[in-house]
């Protein structure tokens, strides 16, 4: 797939909870229906971000894993 980002937010390196802290500052910053690419090496983040996006109204267009490295694609919902 496919799929262009607006902005990225790299996490790598990052451990539990600081990925989604960061995406959540990141969506505020972006208009809605903006796509935001996540990169994270933190496996809890394939538990939290899929949640994040649930909770929150947004929605998760792909999510790879290659390498322990995790790959997110995010559309900011209203």
């Amino acid at each position: 797939m496919n799929i262009e980002a607006d902005t990225k937010l790299d996490a790598t390196g990052l451990l539990c909870p600081e990925p989604v802290m960061m995406l959540h500052k990141v969506v505020k910053d972006v208009v809605e229906g903006a796509v935001i690419e996540v990169v994270a090496t933190d496996p809890s983040t394939t538990r939290d971000i899929p949640k994040f996006c649930a909770f929150l109204g947004h929605e998760l267009l792909d999510q790879q894993v290659c390498d322990k490295t995790y790959v997110y694609f995010i559309r900011k919902g209203g």
